[in-house]
């Protein structure tokens, strides 16, 4: 029995959804690496909603492995963007409770 690839099951590689830095922000700012980031999250949760809306119309094509990897990937993808929101109000809470 083989194991099918994410390329066999219509799934894009996970390092082409996602931005470098030098391609996501055109003069290197942090708040353009926070907007791909943000973005490529958008499109990962775009494409997870629209392969389980053609597995649950039962589109020709559809597969429910492609759609569950995708959702993962989304999924994955918005818990990393909160982890590092979460991390950025802690620094901020820290800084502003310093004492000068």
């Amino acid at each position: 029995m083989t194991v099918p690839t994410l390329a066999s099951l219509g799934v894009p590689e996970m390092g082409s959804a996602l931005p470098t830095s030098s391609q996501s922000t055109g003069d290197g700012s942090f708040l353009g690496a926070v907007h791909a980031a943000l973005d490529a999250v958008s499109q990962a949760q775009g494409a997870a909603s629209d392969a389980e809306t053609a597995v649950a119309a039962g589109k020709p094509g559809a597969s429910q492995a492609s759609a569950l990897i995708l959702s993962d990937r989304a999924e994955l993808g918005w818990t990393g963007v909160v982890a590092v929101r979460n991390e950025i109000v802690s620094a901020y809470q820290t800084l502003t409770n310093m004492q000068i």
